[in-house]
Parts: C-alpha cells; structure tokens; sequence
C-alpha cells in the first residue's frame, strides 16, 4: 500500500509499505477514505526527530471502511464506515473507567513516562503505523472506532477523530460558569473550535491571536477578538474588557512552539 512516511527534518515521502495485518484478536484493518493532517505533525516535520524512526507512518486523523475484525471486536463488521479516534485506548483498565482515556494504562508507553498510545506519532506514544495510508491496523478496536451512518460525506465526520472532541472537552474542562466567559489564546484549528463551542453554549468568548485572517474568522463567528500585535499586555487588555476583572476561564490552545 501507499503511505505518507518519515524520513528526516522536513523529509516526508509518499511510499510502498507492507499492508498492515490483524495481529490480536482485539484488532481491526480499515481501508482508509480520508485523513486529516495535524497540527502536532508540524512538530514531527520539524522539532521531534530524535523520537521517529525513518520510515515510520504518519497520521492519527482518519475514517474509512472496515475491511477486517479480530475475534474480540464485535461492534463494528466489516463494510461498516468508521472513525478512528487519535488515542488507542482499551476502554476497561483503571483510567479508562475514570474516562480518562488519554491516559489509558494498557497503551501508555511508560518508557518515556507518556499517555495513552497514539497513532503515527513517535517511539514516545508508542510508534504505532499511522493513518496517512491506504489501510490502518487499528489495535483495542473492541473500543475505539465510532460507527458513523452512510451518506454525509467524509467530511462530516473525520474532525471526531481529533480536534473537535479535543476542543469540545477544552471547553469542558475549562468549568466556565453558567452565562461566563472565557479567554481563548490562540485561533488556530482547535481555537477556533473551542471559541466556536463557547459561543455555542452560551458563554462570552474573547480570543487573542496575531495573525489578520486567523481573528477575522473569529469575528465573523461572534467572538470578540485581541490582536496581540496591537498591545504589549496582554491580560491588561482582557482586564480592560470584562471590567478589571479578566474573564472566568481561560483555554490555551496555542500549542508547541508558540515563537513561530
């Protein structure tokens, strides 16, 4: 099969691999339709090298067809449309009951003392093949994949796998007061997702960015916005518009390597 493979700094190949096979009787095999690419996969272009090994699959954005179960997956079949979440958890271990599944202790890599495994991303979550590929190996997939109907074109569907539960729980967690507000620093994917949400439950959202096009779609969308080419204090400028106060909640969605 094809896939999107790791072969240095900003050296990322498209190439001919092995099609992955069931391994476990907790596996799946999906013929992937469509997958997204990250944010966080910038990081391996660029900064986390030493934790990839050449040739590694990228990917942990994708949907697609199942093509084949292991004997402990009875929710899905194969011919059923699904989507992988980005995290590989088992569903039943200590964390997974508390519904922390980023944290799932049958998958962590406590090698490099990390969470849950992920797909294609690094020797540090496990160095699982990742989905910018033709098929995936979906491993704990008696938990994992969401069955999603027929019709709706994929892109309906493929921001379950990542940023819009990852936004939805920023909000979530962020525990903003009923009728409060909320300071979102950065307005990429998952900023603008988790302004959007805001907004969507009700909440005052003020987001703070510097780049024009990023705070224009903010705009248009109702969330009131800071430019942070435009002040040197930025929580002064927070203060300013919520009364001295600053709001109830903050969400930093600005990641990695905020210098640019």
């Amino acid at each position: 099969m094809k896939a999107l493979t790791w072969h240095g700094k900003r050296d990322v190949r498209v190439e001919e691999v092995p099609d992955p096979a069931i391994k476990e009787p907790t596996d799946a095999i999906i013929r992937v339709t469509t997958t997204a690419i990250c944010g966080s996969d910038l990081h391996l272009y660029e900064v986390l090298g030493p934790f990839i090994g050449e040739g590694d699959v990228l990917g942990h954005e994708p949907m697609g067809i199942v093509e084949e179960v292991g004997a402990g997956v009875t929710h899905i079949a194969p011919g059923d449309r699904v989507v992988i979440p980005f995290n590989i958890s088992c569903g039943h271990c200590y964390m997974c009951d508390r519904a922390l599944f980023a944290q799932c202790e049958t998958t962590q890599v406590r090698e490099y003392d990390t969470g849950a495994a992920l797909f294609g991303y690094t020797k540090l979550y496990g160095e699982v093949p990742g989905g910018q590929a033709e098929y995936l190996r979906v491993p704990q997939a008696h938990f994992g994949p969401i069955k999603v109907p027929e019709g709706p074109p994929d892109e309906r569907f493929v921001y379950l796998s990542d940023v819009l539960p990852t936004s939805w729980q920023a909000v979530e967690w962020a525990e903003i007061p009923d009728g409060g507000s909320v300071t979102v620093f950065g307005l990429g994917p998952i900023g603008q997702m988790s302004a959007r949400i805001a907004r969507h439950r009700g909440y005052r959202v003020i987001a703070v960015d510097l780049v024009p096009e990023r705070l224009e779609m903010a705009r248009r969308h109702g969330i009131e916005v800071i430019d942070a080419n435009d002040t040197d204090n930025v929580p002064e400028a927070v203060r300013s518009m919520t009364g001295g106060r600053g709001t109830d909640s903050v969400i930093d969605a600005v990641g990695m390597e905020a210098h640019g």
